[in-house]
């Protein structure tokens, strides 16, 4: 039953437009000079999909993340083969898995922030191990891994190797990217879910009548 509830019509429409708006949102990237070398960029593509998780459930969550990089991948190709898609899937399901978890069994204004926060927090540890463990190695091919580090020292003098570069700029990244996503979030939730659930109920109404 479960299953069928999340493959509704109106379910799979919802988890089709909130993965294209957040593949769109991918493309779009905000330096945080301050935090990170520029060549990390911060996006505003887990918003959809968070409302989406929130919305309809952690599982639609992965399936909105998944839709997400596929509609990426046909905007603008890949230039990591792969990587760092893959990357941004593990870090986007590290943020709204907790998050969908939480608010899936306490439905709260309070279980929401701290489902977003435990989102926030995981994000930014598995950030951490997947820079120093995937991507940091697949960039040094391309960057040598001196450069990388010297574009974190330059920032911050205490950065001298893959470490401290992951857990200096990158941690840190990931948690103003949860907080920024999470704030937006909850701006936006209520007047989002409103409509979502008054589509909801027009569906049922409509399956009634037949």
């Amino acid at each position: 039953m479960k299953e069928n509830k999340l493959l509704s019509t109106k379910n799979v429409v919802l988890m089709g437009m909130f993965g294209a708006l957040a593949g769109v949102l991918m493309i779009f990237e905000i330096p945080l000079p301050f935090i990170a070398p520029s060549f990390y960029g911060l996006d505003l593509s887990e918003v959809p999909i968070l409302v989406g998780t929130f919305a309809l459930g952690p599982i639609a969550g992965v399936v909105m993340e998944i839709v997400k990089i596929l509609v990426k991948l046909v905007l603008k190709p890949t230039s990591t083969g792969f990587v760092g898609e893959f990357a941004n899937l593990m870090i986007g399901c590290s943020l709204i898995l907790p998050a969908g978890i939480i608010y899936r069994f306490h439905k709260t204004k309070k279980s929401a922030v701290l489902g977003m926060a435990a989102g926030a927090v995981m994000m930014a540890v598995v950030g951490v191990v997947i820079n120093v463990y995937i991507l940091i190695p697949f960039y040094s091919n391309l960057m040598p891994l001196d450069t990388i580090i010297q574009a974190g020292a330059a920032i911050n003098p205490a950065i001298s190797n893959v470490w401290t570069f992951a857990l200096i700029c990158v941690g840190p990244f990931n948690i103003i990217k949860g907080i920024t996503v999470s704030l937006i979030t909850s701006l936006v939730y209520k007047r989002i879910s409103v409509i979502i659930h008054s589509a909801g109920r027009s569906e049922s109404r409509s399956q009634a009548r037949t």
